[in-house]
């Protein structure tokens, strides 16, 4: 199997993505989207901004690497009745299937750039988007302070090093790196904008359920409690979580959790 589908089909996204749902609901509605308009949703998972653009009348196509996600984002669909939306099997970095220029807008946030190849992924997100269309990608930052950079950093200090050729998915969150990859793709770099924007977790549980949903469900976490539970580390790596949760909570009530995490906006007209 594919690794990065290996990865993201090994826990369940959805329970952390069942804290991200305000905030898909808001950045979709930034993001211009009018009825009939021709929407991709890369690295989907399950739905988090595609429903959102799909109520807002546009015709979504989801596409993600794990195959779990796929399914659990065609069942939302369905449920909220949502035929204009639908979610498949696919790899960012290889958009097999999919026509050039056909869609006219490419949304990416917190997916592709986990993909592996990030020049191919750029080539296949230009590749799909019309003349004039635009891309928009919501890309993890390295190095920031907030809450998911520093989970990833973490992490990552618990694991086992990546295999030689690996680039970081924390790449995506540099400006020059963007440039350069979608420079790759015939993109100039004044079509090219940034912004830093906030994307709020959010649930109606303490902290500590938060970082245990982080254990038992997401990839990367999952991979490090695996590393740090042969190395007698795992005391530690949950101890480091349930600080970083609780210092980053702004919720005014205990049994809540409320934790905004900071991420570079890409923008990239075609």
């Amino acid at each position: 199997m594919n690794p990065n589908q290996a990865l993201w089909e090994k826990g369940d996204f959805t329970r952390i993505a069942a804290s991200m749902r305000e905030s898909g609901e808001a950045l979709a509605k930034s993001l211009g989207v009018t009825r009939g308009m021709k929407v991709l949703d890369l690295g989907c998972g399950d739905g988090t901004t595609a429903l959102p653009q799909a109520r807002l009348g546009a015709h979504v196509l989801g596409v993600d690497i794990a195959r779990n996600l796929v399914d659990a984002g065609n069942k939302r669909a369905s449920d909220e009745g949502l035929t204009n939306c639908r979610f498949q099997h696919g790899d960012a970095s290889n958009l097999d299937g999919l026509k050039d220029r056909d869609f006219d807008l490419v949304v990416s946030i917190f997916g592709a750039m986990f993909a592996p190849k990030p020049f191919d992924v750029a080539k296949e997100m230009v590749r799909v988007t019309r003349p004039g269309g635009r891309i928009v990608m919501g890309n993890w930052i390295p190095n920031d302070p907030t809450l998911v950079a520093q989970i990833l950093k973490i992490s990552s200090a618990y694991t086992p090093p990546p295999p030689e050729g690996f680039v970081s998915p924390m790449t995506w969150g540099v400006e020059g790196n963007v440039i350069e990859r979608f420079g790759g793709a015939g993109i100039p770099k004044e079509k090219i904008s940034f912004s830093r924007d906030t994307f709020t977790f959010q649930l109606p549980r303490p902290t500590a359920e938060f970082v245990a949903a982080f254990r038992s469900y997401y990839g990367p976490t999952m991979n490090a409690f695996e590393a740090a539970e042969k190395g007698g580390r795992a005391a530690a790596l949950q101890q480091e979580l349930e600080d970083l949760f609780a210092k980053h909570n702004q919720s005014k009530n205990r049994e809540a959790t409320l934790i905004p995490a900071t991420y570079l906006r890409v923008t990239a007209v075609c």
